[in-house]
């Protein structure tokens, strides 16, 4: 991550704090006879489509906490070189822009689905994880006269990150006919439809699909546009790290519970329901063709999403759903040889060219049956609901002159 200036794509530098995706091992010459293997990282300069990993810098700093609450070894992450590292992370990530939201705008391609997804924008799966990685950086983040400021950009930015997410990506039948009677072109502060989403948008799948009792969040929201797919790896990640409120999140429970043929099927996970179809696969796409219809990341199951959902299930007491997906997952991985990822609607067949002997498929079965024998350990890897940081009112749009702040108005939807 500190040589990440010196990588250019086109003579272009990216910013100091880009995490790169992968790492090849390469074999050099260092004297006669003698050779030393060295790490060649991937910023995004070698990968297909030439996109840079946003979600790797997440994940690492959420793994750094992790690390230190299984083992107790808090050493890694107090090393100054890390510490720099996480604060190079977060600057890049809280740096101000053009972007009227507090959620993370980024490319396609540039997260766990890293091919051409129509997923631009501001894509759930990088808000959850972005959340998690600001709630990881305040409990690990030494606190300094160098740091105070950053500590406080994160505070304010987790507020309105939850207020936004909460409020606005939410969708239950309650929240689909509020859409479908959505008045058009509103000009004000007091907007009722802020985002200008015209009700056309909603999908004919959607009105029967969701459970009266169940909901969930929406994949990316931006101006006239809401992708109403489901994309499980960001509304898992949403009860971990608490971005939902409690009801929302036994709401996408309930949902999984509800739409199990659809989103679970044959083997754990479907990294994203419906499938884009026909010629909208080919505009989406643009006709790729590993992302066919429900194949890899266009509605393909993915295994190790198991341990994710595994985690969710235990923080919210539903262990009878985790161990239901890791009997069928129990039944074929090993058979099968560990596939990458499975296709079909139902997940029956392995995927045309998924690899096999998958580290990430092994590990993620083991966490997940280790999860389900130790909840009160899981317990250490998921996040409560933080009331203080809920209390806090970023916006002090009242402070401005401007209309009063919609956040007390709303608390009463957020606290529940």
């Amino acid at each position: 991550m500190y040589y990440s200036w010196e990588k250019t794509v086109d003579c272009y530098s990216p910013g100091q704090g880009l995490m790169p995706a992968s790492f090849k091992v390469r074999t050099v010459p260092i004297d006669d006879n003698k050779f030393e293997e060295v790490l060649d990282p991937d910023f995004g300069e070698s990968a297909i489509g030439r996109v840079a990993p946003v979600d790797s810098g997440l994940w690492w700093i959420i793994l750094l906490r992790a690390y230190g609450k299984i083992t107790g070894d808090y050493s890694l992450q107090e090393r100054v070189d890390v510490q720099t590292g996480m604060k190079l992370i977060l600057n890049l990530c809280l740096a101000d822009g053009f972007d009227m939201f507090p959620s993370l705008l980024v490319t396609d391609g540039s997260c766990m689905i890293d091919r051409r997804m129509g997923i631009h924008g501001h894509p759930l799966e990088i808000q959850a994880l972005f959340y998690a990685a600001l709630r990881s950086s305040r409990e690990i983040l030494s606190v300094n006269e160098g740091s105070k400021n950053l500590v406080r950009t994160i505070n304010n930015r987790l507020n309105a990150l939850s207020f936004h997410i909460r409020e606005y990506y939410w969708v239950d039948m309650k929240k689909i006919n509020e859409i479908y009677r959505y008045k058009t072109e509103e000009y004000s502060m007091d907007a009722t439809n802020k985002f200008n989403i015209y009700p056309e948008q909603i999908p004919s799948w959607l009105m029967d699909w969701v459970p009266e009792e169940g909901g969930y969040l929406i994949g990316n929201l931006q101006p006239a546009h809401m992708d109403f797919r489901f994309f499980t790896l960001g509304n898992l990640w949403s009860i971990v790290s608490s971005l939902g409120t409690p009801k929302q999140n036994e709401g996408i429970l309930n949902l999984i519970e509800s739409k199990w043929d659809d989103i679970v099927g044959h083997m754990p996970l479907k990294i994203c329901y419906p499938a884009v179809e026909n010629e909208e696969w080919r505009i989406i796409t643009g006709s790729d063709p590993k992302n066919t219809p429900w194949s890899y990341h266009n509605g393909g199951s993915w295994p190790t999403l198991l341990w994710q959902f595994t985690l969710a299930c235990v923080k919210m007491g539903r262990l009878e759903l985790a161990q239901k997906a890791i009997a069928l997952a129990e039944k074929r991985l090993s058979r099968d040889h560990w596939p990458e990822y499975y296709d079909t609607r139902s997940g029956k067949f392995i995927g045309k060219q998924s690899r096999l002997y998958q580290t990430w498929t092994i590990a993620g079965f083991l966490t997940s049956k280790m999860m389900v024998e130790n909840p009160e350990m899981s317990s250490l890897l998921f996040w409560g609901e933080d009331y203080e940081l809920l209390e806090i009112c970023v916006c002090a749009l009242s402070k401005s002159g401007r209309v009063k702040c919609s956040r007390g108005a709303a608390k009463s939807q957020i606290l529940v």
